[in-house]
């Protein structure tokens, strides 16, 4: 599939803001044989005073953007055209649960993709007993890792509520857990959380989610802003899958990844400091538009 992504987030101040700091990550990656980065542009207005491009440690491009000058608003858009592969179906040559320290341990690796770094806990993502305890309710011995991690991934699909309402971009992951309401982070944390206590590496994924079904199908939530899903590592042999908690499917060609993280502060589309004071008023808009 071939779409065509544009993306709006805008920020209004009560207090003109000055001294601003901002790092963006917003472009689709591309990755081999899943998905390419046709063309992408990402603009900013006001005018930056300074402005550069980098690459983080997880190989995402980010862009930094500074203004020392007071503003009323700061108006990010990103434009791209993103070429998507649906990924085949595969066996489940993953191991048992008791295997894995053994295959964890024969990784030596400690490159962006190792999974040595999604293993313990991370800046927004705790030990929570809670949903340790979860996670372990309904675990078999025999069941393999990928199975396991489809298992929490339906659980939290059944038990848990879409409300948009209910949680914000702050809320901690046991307080959506004990709500049993959220959205695609707060259900992305939870389950991340959930795989790491039994010692399976989980991390975060950040991008979007194609506007238009397919005939017959229901429109998937979260389709209008950006979404956020979980990778499971399974062993030397199957590497990283990944699932959507928020609409109990395995990724596939409606998922477009913009980046990788081992929760949501590694990836936030938006980070930064300013010098200002009272409130400001936030808009966000995405189009995925297929072309075909």
């Amino acid at each position: 599939m071939l779409y065509d992504l544009s993306l709006h987030i805008g920020y209004l101040y009560d207090v003109p803001a000055s001294g601003a700091h901002h790092i963006l990550r917003l472009l689709p990656l591309s990755l081999p044989e899943r998905q390419r980065l046709v063309a992408g542009t990402v603009t900013v207005t006001p005018k930056p005073d300074e402005r550069s491009n980098f690459t983080d440690f997880f190989q995402h491009p980010a862009t930094y953007v500074m203004y020392r000058s007071p503003h009323e608003k700061f108006d990010i858009r990103m434009q791209a055209r993103v070429s998507v592969q649906a990924q085949p179906l595969t066996a489940d040559f993953s191991p048992i649960l008791a295997k894995l320290p053994e295959e964890l341990s024969d990784c030596w690796s400690l490159g962006p993709e190792s999974p040595h770094h999604f293993l313990g806990t991370s800046p927004r993502l705790g030990a929570e007993p809670m949903i340790a305890d979860y996670a372990r309710a309904k675990l078999k011995p025999s069941l393999t890792v990928r199975q396991i991690a489809e298992t929490i991934c339906t659980r939290i699909y059944d038990d848990f509520k879409y409300d948009p309402e209910a949680t914000t971009v702050d809320t901690p992951p046991l307080e959506a857990f004990s709500l049993k309401r959220g959205v695609c982070q707060d259900f992305a944390h939870v389950m991340i959380i959930a795989l790491r206590s039994l010692g399976i590496p989980a991390g975060y994924v950040s991008g979007f989610l194609r506007t238009i079904p397919p005939p017959g199908k229901e429109r998937l939530e979260g389709a209008d802003a950006m979404h956020a899903w979980v990778r499971v590592w399974c062993g030397e042999t199957v590497g990283w899958i990944e699932l959507d908690p928020t609409n109990n499917i395995t990724v596939g060609g409606d998922h477009i990844v913009t980046s990788y993280g081992r929760d949501y502060s590694d990836v936030a589309p938006v980070i930064g400091v300013l010098k200002s004071y009272g409130s400001h008023q936030t808009a966000q808009a995405v189009d995925v538009i297929p072309v075909k």
